[in-house]
């Protein structure tokens, strides 16, 4: 799928899609709505964008309408992840990294996972 551009409204209610699989308006608006401090017609609104983007689907079910996600959060997540490490960090992961670092936002258990990561990465050389 080309890139599409999801902001971060959207972006919520991408999320409560792909952990619902599928999902009605109703659904959506139950979901994020309220945490957002959203009105219901500004739910819809980010739906309606969404299909528009072709990043979701509708099915009608009736007289309502049944969503599915077609962008897959995987690819989400690897093209935000790759762009914001671009325009931050000039491509690079180790200042991303150390700057967490310096912001006190690694924890104990993150830096474990980072030394098995490094040790897998050397491994598999």
């Amino acid at each position: 799928m080309a890139r599409l551009t999801i902001s971060d409204a959207e972006s919520v209610v991408m999320q409560a899609l792909w952990a619902a699989g599928e999902a009605t308006a109703e659904d959506l608006i139950a979901a994020v709505a309220a945490p957002n401090a959203w009105a219901e017609a500004t739910v819809r609104t980010l739906i309606n964008r969404l299909l528009t983007k072709g990043a979701i689907e509708a099915e009608r079910e009736g007289r309502r309408y049944r969503y599915r996600p077609l962008l897959a959060r995987n690819d989400w997540v690897a093209e935000e992840s790759v762009g914001m490490v671009d325009r931050v960090f000039g491509g690079r992961v180790a200042p991303l990294v150390a700057h967490f670092s310096e912001q006190g936002r690694l924890s104990q258990a993150d830096v474990d996972e980072l030394r098995k990561l490094i040790e897998d990465f050397d491994h598999g050389r």
